[in-house]
């Protein structure tokens, strides 16, 4: 083969494009990362970048003594797999630290948490 063959070859070689694996990462949440909202949510959601496996995945949610207030329920969202849901028990004004930790369909695992604060209106 020329010399000069072989150089293209090998520019080619490097340039294509390999598949990426990424990871499933926090995309949105409801309520959103950081949040002061007035009423207490009744759940919350959270949609990642890929979709996720359900059996692999959790959410919870604690107060700030550490005592979790979610009903311990993490389910997908039928019609997305990208989306994990866990309901709530009521929660008065305070703040609430949401930790996830998912395994996506690539087989990778993630986690992450973000804080959420419930401050009704003429809370101080």
């Amino acid at each position: 083969m020329r010399p000069v063959s072989l150089a293209v070859l090998t520019a080619i070689a490097c340039l294509s494009a390999a598949p990426a694996f990424a990871h499933a990462l926090l995309r949105r949440s409801v309520p959103p990362v950081g949040a002061t909202v007035q009423t207490p949510p009744a759940a919350v959601t959270i949609t990642f970048t890929e979709a996720v496996e359900p059996r692999f995945s959790s959410i919870t949610v604690q107060d700030a003594a550490g005592n979790r207030v979610d009903a311990g329920d993490t389910h997908a969202d039928p019609a997305d797999a990208k989306q994990l849901s866990v309901s709530l028990t009521p929660l008065p004004p305070g703040t609430y630290t949401i930790t996830w930790h998912v395994t996506s369909v690539d087989t990778h695992r993630t986690e992450g948490s973000f804080t959420v604060t419930v401050a009704p209106r003429g809370t101080p």
